[in-house]
This record gives structure tokens, sequence and C-alpha cells, in this order.
């Protein structure tokens, strides 16, 4: 059998898989405490990105826009920038961080967003906010290339840019965690806790599940510090989980500052799981302790389980961001699964060359295909048109509707999720993350025989 990659045939993209960058970039932003960012461009730019956040978080986050009509996309609209900074300094004075996140408007236009930053720093900063710390980064996403996923990476690696300084070596390790959730930190900062590792964790988003406090107080925001981002160059070394997600920022760092960088594979399952705490304790010398040693042992007894009876052989499709699909992938394998669809949606290239889709090619031994600049329609074809068995779809939530309307179970995985509650408190990442992800898998497995009637008797072992 064979694994196939294809680029999708039609040049037009029905129900996307991904958005465009700057919600990349717009995320990347939310995790840095006393940070808002300006998206410069229409208003829809930033109301339809914080929708998605608040869909998925069930919170609200601050985002700015610079609100660019039509004159501007004629004329040039600087000024919107200028009055925006302003406008963002003046209403919240313990703002310290102000992305300029571009958009495929003003990249069109060709607005010089460094070159009003440079006014800005030499003018309004210094004459109307003289004395206070205010960092303006232009962060330039334009949305006719790439994704929310490439977005992220590029801000990741504006800010690490801006911010990180040699000082004196600081025993820390980065973690560049990628586009994760709250509960994939918790679990990160668990198993590194378990090590005695210290680590500057891009980005603290733990936070964004917010308490409602009795002063009715209820913005979200990530926790990574001015600090934290500054002291990234005097760290021991960096991981970024995600090659796509982070990766550019760990390369930044290690040929400026000699900083160590390992990069991937995204810990899902227990395979990659032990490959990230082999690569902690290889970077900081710290040894792995029973404690992690007993807890892979519960994830693989708990595996065990459902592996041979139930999973064995299901087939899976799987969409979303690269670095989760591939992981994803990479698990279903060790669970017996045939993971035989992989869609990736944006417009890279290279996706083809990455070396873990070469470990799939080369290994795989029954057929799958891997489609590049893919969107959901190609998911719906393949099943309608293209005669593609499935026994489960794994992929975020806009994907609902084919599983519905061709019968087929789904597990809600990767941004945006909104149409199940409370997923982003719990990991995918991790021991526990594979412990939670192939019970979930399995539970659902176990809903749809019982409501297809469907070998419904495997469940009745005794």
């Amino acid at each position: 059998m064979t694994c196939e990659i294809v680029q999708k045939e039609r040049g037009g993209v029905i129900n996307p898989i991904f958005t465009c960058q700057p919600a990349g970039a717009q995320y990347a932003s939310i995790g840095i405490k006393d940070c808002i960012g300006i998206v410069h461009g229409g208003q829809g730019c930033v109301m339809f990105v914080r929708l998605l956040f608040s869909q998925h978080f069930k919170d609200n986050f601050l985002l700015a826009s610079s609100s660019v009509h039509e004159d501007g996309a004629v004329f040039g609209a600087l000024n919107r920038v200028e009055e925006a900074v302003d406008v963002l300094l003046m209403r919240y004075p313990d703002i310290k961080v102000v992305p300029i996140i571009t958009t495929c408007s003003t990249e069109v236009i060709g607005d010089d967003v460094d070159g009003v930053i440079l006014k800005l720093n030499s003018g309004l900063l210094k004459e109307k906010y003289a004395g206070r710390e205010v960092h303006l980064i232009a962060v330039h996403t334009p949305s006719f290339v790439g994704s929310q996923v490439s977005g992220y990476d590029v801000a990741v690696d504006a800010f690490v840019r801006h911010f990180a300084r040699r000082d004196q070596p600081n025993g820390k390790l980065n973690l560049i965690t990628g586009w994760v959730n709250p509960g994939d930190v918790t679990a990160l900062k668990h198993l590194l806790a378990e090590m005695q590792v210290d680590a500057t964790v891009l980005f603290e988003i733990e936070s964004f599940d917010s308490p409602i406090m009795p002063d009715k107080s209820g913005e979200s925001h990530g926790s990574t510090t001015i600090a934290d981002l500054t002291g990234t160059a005097d760290a021991v070394a960096t991981i970024a989980l995600n090659k796509y997600e982070g990766g550019k920022a760990a390369k930044y760092l290690e040929d400026e500052f000699g900083i160590p960088a390992v990069i991937g594979p995204t810990p899902i399952g227990i395979r990659n799981t032990d490959t990230f705490l082999q690569n902690v304790k290889n970077l900081t010398g710290k040894p792995i302790p029973e404690s992690l040693v007993r807890e892979r042992g519960i994830a693989i007894d708990a595996l065990a389980d459902l592996v041979h009876m139930f999973l064995a052989d299901k087939k899976v499709a799987i969409y979303g961001h690269p670095d989760l699909v591939i992981g994803l992938a990479e698990f279903c394998i060790d669970l017996e699964m045939k993971p035989v669809l992989l869609l990736l949606g944006d417009d890279n290239t290279t996706y083809k060359n990455d070396p873990r889709i070469k470990a799939l090619q080369q290994n795989v031994e029954f057929g799958m295909e891997i489609v590049l600049n893919a969107d959901l329609m190609e998911l719906e074809n393949r099943i309608k048109n293209k005669d593609v068995e499935l026994d489960l779809i794994l992929g975020h939530s806009k994907g609902r509707f084919t599983a519905i309307d061709n019968n087929i179970p789904m597990v809600r995985v990767g941004f945006p999720t909104y149409d199940r509650a409370g997923l982003y408190r719990h990991p995918t990442v991790g021991y526990a993350g594979a412990i939670r992800l192939a019970e979930e898998i399995a539970n659902t497995l176990f809903t749809d025989m019982e409501y297809k009637r469907n070998k419904e008797w495997i469940l009745s072992v005794w």
C-alpha cells in the first residue's frame, strides 16, 4: 500500500480548514500580559477572529482595530494606525506591548507600518507618553498567503526578535508551545515540574480560563511578560513543540544567540511524549523521575485496555493544523488505527518535505492520502464520490456537518471547537492527553455502535 501526497485541484476554497494569517498573530498577542494588538485593516478582521476565540474559550479577549474604510483602502491608512495607537494608550494606561498586525488590504495598498512605528516612537510616544514603556511591533501577516498557522509563527518570531536581549544566563528552558489550549499548557508545566525544570512558557495561557470576579471583570489574557520574552536570549535551550508554530523563533534564538534549539515532535501520544521528555533531559541534564515513569505506565495500561479489542483497524480522517494532524496520525497508528486521509489546509508547499510525512510514506502498511492546500469539501467529496470509508473523523468543529450528513462519528480536537463544552480545559499532549484522547475516541465509537446497532455486541465481552 502507498501514502500518496496530492494537491487540491480546485482553484477555489469551499469550507476552509483554517482562517487567515492575522488570526494567528492575534492568538499569539493575547498570550502576552499588558498587550493589546491593533489589527490594521477592516473591523471584520478583528470582529470575526474575536468571535472564534470567544466561541472556543467562552471568554472575552481584548483586541483593537484601526478600522480602515474605503478611503483608506484607496489613499492609504497610516493615519488610522496613528489614531489607533493614541486612543489605545489613552484608554488603557497599563498597556505596554502593542503589535501592529497587518491584513490583506493594508499589505496590498503598501502601508509602511514599520515606517509609521518609527514616526510614532520619535513623535507621539516621546511627546505625549514620555516616561511610559510602550513597545510598538510590526507583525506582517497578509491574509492572501499562508493561514492562521503561519500567522502565529510570524508573530511569535516578531515578539522574540523585538524583546530577546542577552544578559546573564538564567538557567531556564524556553518552551514554545505552539497553538494549544490552556489544558495543554497545564499538562506541559506538570511534566516540567516533575523533572524540576524551570521554563519560560511561550505563551503562558492557563489564565485564559479566567474567573468572573466580584468586580465583574471578565477579560482573559495570557501571562507571559516582557521579562519572559527578554530572557529567552539567556536560556539554556529552546524546545519548540510545533515545527510550523514557533519553529521560526526557536531558529532565530539559535542563530542570533547560540541558544540550542530542538523543534518537535509535538508530544501527542506515548512515543512523542517520550521524545519530548528525553529532549528535556538532554538539554537540561535533569533526569526523568520515577513519577513520570509511573504516569507513562498508567497511560500504556489505559491504551492497552482499548487498542486491540476496540480501536484496531478503524479508518480515520484527520484535518487541522499540520503539527496537530501529523501528531494525531502517528498516535492513531500506535493505537492500531488507520489514518487513511490527512488534510492540511493552506498553501505551504514545504509540507511534503517534512521528515514526519516522509516517514509516513515509507512506513505505512495501508492506503493513506495526504491532501495539501485542502478544504473540507475535499473530505466531503472523498466520502461521497471516491468511496473513502471512514469509521471516525478527527478535527475541529467546522467539519461537524460533514460528519453529521454522512453519519460518521467525530471527535473534536483542534481550533475552533465550540459545539462541545470545556474541551480547552483538557490536554491533547502528554501522557494525560494520550489517555483522554484515546478514551474519547473509544467512547465516541461505542456510542456510534449503539446508535447504529453495528457490532454493539463487542461491548458485551462477558
